[in-house]
């Protein structure tokens, strides 16, 4: 870490040409404390390192100095009016004219004298150069610099979960620090714009299958005194585990809800039959269960199915063929069709149910036999309605728009 920042002055900035080889850019929102220091030191990188740059400040409504202490220092401070992590980014990028970008936080976390390391990467055609700041990956955090929560736990336990859900071969996948070719962005068509976008960069770039590396950088503790940090760990946490969890439904929804759905149709099936095994009576307790299962199942499979096609037309992830092969089979018709069947089905289970209620005269009846009529009729008519909803919501994903 640079204990004195030079000045200005003393600082033999590169040449810029027309189209520079790097863009240093950084989110800005009131970081009149540590702006400075970090437009300073990626200034002195890129001067040591011989690399023809720019340093560019994506201010997002800061209130403060920071704009006019980042333009002071040579810094290219450019305006992003729509709030978010995610839009200062993409508005400093859209700026940047250089052939990669070097992204990372202005709050002095990040020791931007350490950005030339990702350039070697880049330059042998990485497409995706992360910053690893836990020793897992070679990294270093500070003492007090990541809550305690972040580095044992979540931190951790993301990385995990990216690299098996999505196999990307990260171990940080917080780390705001990282480099990128223009060209490579340009093609991911980041959608997200809040603290989301740097795990949608890490996805996409898995899923379009990037060539990802990572470099070990240190993480210092957090030079801002005027205001505490951004990022809220339970709400942020679970905005992240959303986002993971539209992005790969099979494992938690799919294939559960299949599971679910089996072992509720087999339950049901022993249930109306009265069937026994191994001295295990299956009754109408085993029918409700079975039902439970059913409906469960069916709505996971279901989300999944929207889930997938949601991420798929909205542009936040790339086509996927059984899913392609799922529509030619599976349309609203056939799917109204289907689902208004089972209603239907449904419902004259019910009416055999209220018939033999009526027959006996609206007072006692055999339990054992209406509730299986009434069981099964609740399952199908809620089965098929269901199923119906679902269908159009799906279509509607479905529609062509802008």
């Amino acid at each position: 870490m640079l204990e004195a920042p030079p000045s200005p002055a003393a600082i033999n900035r590169p040449h810029f040409a027309d189209a520079p080889e790097v863009s240093v850019v950084m989110p800005c929102l009131n970081e009149a404390d540590t702006v400075g220091t970090c437009v300073r030191k990626a200034f002195l990188a890129l001067a040591q390192a011989g690399i023809d740059g720019e340093v560019i400040v994506a201010d997002n409504g800061s209130t403060d100095e920071s704009c006019d202490i980042a333009r002071s220092l040579g810094a290219r401070v450019v305006h992003v009016k729509a709030k978010g992590y995610g839009n200062a980014l993409m508005g400093g990028i859209a700026a940047a004219r250089g052939r990669y970008v070097v992204m990372g936080d202005a709050d002095d976390s990040y020791n931007f004298l350490e950005l030339p390391k990702f350039l070697p990467k880049l330059r042998e055609g990485y497409d995706l150069v992360q910053g690893c700041r836990l020793p897992r990956g070679g990294g270093r955090i500070e003492k007090g610099a990541m809550p305690f929560l972040h580095r044992w736990w979540g931190n951790p336990a993301f990385s995990f979960l990216i690299r098996w859900w999505f196999h990307a071969p990260i171990n940080d996948v917080y780390c705001g620090m990282r480099g990128f070719s223009r060209s490579w962005y340009e093609s991911l068509n980041q959608r997200c714009t809040g603290m989301e976008f740097a795990t949608e960069m890490v996805i996409k770039s898995a899923r379009h299958a990037g060539r990802i590396a990572e470099v070990p950088i240190t993480l210092h503790r957090d030079g801002r005194k005027s205001h505490p940090p951004h990022l809220k760990t339970f709400r942020d946490g679970w905005r992240t585990l959303r986002f993971f969890l539209m992005y790969c439904p099979r494992w938690l929804f799919l294939e559960p809800g299949k599971l679910l759905v089996a072992l509720g149709i087999l339950a049901f099936v022993l249930g109306a039959a009265g069937a026994t095994i191994a001295g295990v009576a299956f009754g109408l307790n085993s029918m409700v269960f079975g039902s439970l299962a059913i409906l469960c199942g069916t709505q996971a499979i279901l989300f999944a199915i929207g889930t997938k096609a949601f991420g798929i037309y909205a542009g936040l992830m790339p086509p996927d063929p059984r899913i392609d092969e799922f529509f030619r089979h599976f349309t609203l018709e056939r799917g109204a069709v289907a689902s208004t069947l089972t209603f239907l089905a449904g419902l004259v289970l019910l009416g055999i149910a209220v018939n033999q209620w009526r027959v006996a005269g609206f007072n006692g009846i055999d339990h054992q036999v209406t509730t299986r009529w009434a069981i099964g009729g609740a399952m199908l008519t809620a089965w098929g309605f269901q199923t119906l909803l679902s269908s159009f919501f799906i279509s509607i994903l479905k529609l062509p728009r802008r």
